[in-house]
């Protein structure tokens, strides 16, 4: 098959083409890696990846006998390099900070990468990342449809990898917006499961209430592959009447921040609006109530409360030598710093309050879910922003509260 039309197609293709005997692992990895090597100096997408050590793997792959093969069989995924990997190439985990500048191979897989490739997934390396995952100041890695705009972060390199087809799938992670929002900057799917459903043991940790691990795919249908390989459908009952757009009850939900959306959220929102009603869908406009405009500031302590833990632990990976922690923090961007040195910290009374109005979010949003067959609202409030220097913005409110996917 030509090279070309190898990188177009999705991981479930590839999956077939390499079950069937129509091509290798190998020789998919081959056409992967002269791809990356041609769209790295522009894109950026890769912090870690070596060419001999995915060779290696995908020789392991294509040597693996039939009834060995996982579900997933040489299929390529880029990591968000904020998960520990171990394994036949040089893949260290660095967190896109110069405090782990140094760090080598991980002794284990974190727990999301070690599914992964007990599925069979060809580990093709690390994606760019913004430091610790954590704030939100661009990187070096570029939006593939325009290298003047950025992919949206913090999962940079995972979301411009996929849309760029030097990789058919990607994981990353979520604290705010960092799935959905480079989902929609670069064009491609996003999939945010529900939080708590895939483990982030080994993941560098920002927020434990609010992290959570997710995939990029330029197909749902390769969305649904990974939904199964980590059993995120355990609890799906199975539906009678299968889902049909035409006279399906579809929300649209504008949320508090519809204010500060762009002429191009606008014209996507009219656009779906459009074309729903044109296949005999039936369209509600809903409003939530005033408890669901505040979540962005629970979510801000929160974030303050757990944000100072995540990044304490500097200085206990300094063995509590203060020169040393102070250098550590000095190589940290202030945003971070700040978490740790914050003169007003949230009380504990603050967190166990925001935590109870979350939680108390999640079931009135089940009560208002539970009326309609999908529900619509914005990702982002505009296009990618020119510029390199910032990530951009969400539309800050479902990925806060982690509400049910």
């Amino acid at each position: 098959m030509e090279p070309a039309r190898l990188l177009q197609l999705s991981a479930t293709e590839i999956h077939e083409l390499i079950r069937t005997g129509n091509t290798t692992v190998e020789e998919y990895a081959l056409t992967l890696i002269q791809r990356c090597d041609q769209r790295q100096p522009e894109v950026h997408a890769w912090v870690h990846y070596n060419k001999e050590g995915i060779i290696t793997q995908a020789r392991a792959l294509d040597a693996l006998p039939t009834n060995k093969r996982g579900p997933l069989h040489g299929v390529a995924v880029g990591i968000k390099d904020i998960f520990l990997t171990k394994g036949m190439q040089y893949m260290p985990t660095r967190y896109g900070s110069a405090i782990h500048e140094n760090d080598d191979n991980a002794p284990a897989d974190s727990a999301a990468v070690a599914i992964l490739r007990a599925a069979g997934a060809l580990i093709l390396g690390k994606t760019a990342t913004t430091e610790f995952a954590a704030t939100g100041v661009g990187t070096s890695c570029t939006n593939p449809h325009n290298p003047r705009h950025s992919p949206g972060g913090s999962s940079s390199g995972s979301a411009a990898a996929v849309a760029d087809f030097q990789v058919p799938i990607s994981m990353g992670s979520q604290t705010g917006g960092s799935i959905i929002r480079p989902g929609a900057y670069n064009g491609i799917y996003a999939f945010k499961p529900t939080w708590g459903l895939i483990s982030t043991e080994g993941m560098g940790r920002f927020s434990t209430t609010c992290d959570t691990i997710g995939f990029f795919a330029n197909t749902v249908h390769d969305l649904y592959l990974l939904a199964k390989v980590f059993r995120l459908d355990f609890d799906t009952v199975p539906n009678p009447h299968p889902f049909q757009i035409k006279q399906a009850r579809i929300a649209f939900v504008t949320t508090h921040v519809w204010d500060h959306a762009g002429p191009g959220t606008h014209a996507a929102w009219q656009k779906a609006r459009s074309l729903l009603s044109a296949t005999g869908a039936v369209l509600e406009d809903v409003d939530l109530p005033e408890p669901f405009a505040r979540c962005c500031d629970w979510q801000k302590v929160v974030i303050a409360g757990e944000g100072r833990t995540a990044f304490l632990s500097i200085e206990n990976s300094v063995d509590n030598n203060w020169t040393e922690y102070v250098d550590s923090v000095n190589k940290l961007h202030p945003t971070l710093a700040n978490f740790v040195d914050n003169p007003n910290p949230p009380t504990r009374k603050e967190l166990v309050q925001a935590y109870d109005s979350i939680s108390e979010l999640r079931q009135r949003w089940d009560r208002v879910a539970c009326q309609y067959d999908a529900i619509i609202t914005p990702s982002v409030t505009d296009e990618a922003p020119e510029g390199l220097g910032s990530t951009g913005s969400s539309s800050p409110l479902f990925e806060f509260v982690n509400l049910k996917t």
